[in-house]
């Protein structure tokens, strides 16, 4: 009998920040996003979460 231990994946034990991330390029590249369109939305986003951060919300 053979056990099934699957092997660890590195992006397991990755930052949190990483894994978000890998997610976000795949969701991108699975989406067939254009590349300037998604680093236009990724720069509102950035810019968003700044002000948040800012802002202590």
């Amino acid at each position: 009998m053979t056990t099934n231990n699957p092997q660890p994946s590195p992006l397991n034990d990755a930052p949190k920040s990483i894994q978000l991330a890998v997610d976000l390029i795949q969701l991108l590249e699975e989406n067939k996003i254009d590349t300037a369109t998604a680093i236009e939305a990724l720069e509102i986003t950035l810019a968003d979460f700044k002000t948040k951060q800012q802002q202590g919300v």
